[in-house]
């Protein structure tokens, strides 16, 4: 697929959840990670002062969250800020110089768009227009590229900037967005969504 419109002045790159977390240094490695970072790289360095990352913090303890997700870290004690290294929670290295400018939000859920900051913050700035890269494209990334569209955004999918531990929900997920969301999501490779960017002053 390809874009369907330039890509304007009211456009943000978002990239989720690109943490050493899930590096391969961490409790959660996603082999694809180390693979698509160049190009989220790529895609933050055309425009690192309209980029803004996310960040899946964990909490203190199990018992510091709600339902089910108590249970979820009880399954993953290891992760809590109890017994982590917190330094894995910051964002890749690689990364880690564009935030300033790039501003981080940090979230305790998969979707950015959970708790009303990330969308607050766009429409502050008159944001319609989202570029999505991240980790990990069947979760956290799903998660919030349906939160995009259930907020009206124009949503486009890097395709080689997103990235997965399992190969065939990361295919599964690509197939939906392009099937199942064919009219409000977009998918572009990054060469082409960073020339269609660079035409934008």
């Amino acid at each position: 697929m390809a874009l369907r419109a330039g890509i304007g002045d009211h456009a943000v790159h978002l990239c989720v959840d690109m943490q050493r977390l899930f590096s391969m240094d961490g409790p959660w490695p996603t082999p694809w990670l180390e693979r698509v970072l160049p190009v989220v790289a790529k895609v933050v360095e055309t425009k690192p002062e309209r980029t803004v990352f996310t960040r899946f913090i964990t909490p203190t303890t199990a018992e510091d969250m709600p339902g089910k997700w108590r249970e979820y870290y009880c399954k993953w004690r290891d992760v809590t800020q109890d017994r982590i290294d917190r330094a894995l929670l910051d964002l890749v290295p690689t990364l880690q110089k564009f935030a300033p400018p790039a501003p981080i939000f940090n979230k305790f859920v998969y979707s950015a768009f959970a708790n009303g900051d990330v969308h607050r913050y766009l429409r502050e700035r008159r944001i319609t227009d989202l570029i999505v890269t991240g980790s990990e494209t069947d979760v956290c990334v799903l998660a919030t590229v349906l939160g995009a569209v259930d907020l009206g955004y124009r949503v486009v999918v890097v395709r080689d900037g997103v990235c997965s531990t399992s190969d065939k929900t990361h295919e599964a997920m690509i197939d939906m967005y392009s099937s199942r969301f064919s009219v409000q999501i977009e998918l572009a490779e990054a060469e082409e969504v960073i020339d269609a960017w660079r035409l934008c002053r």
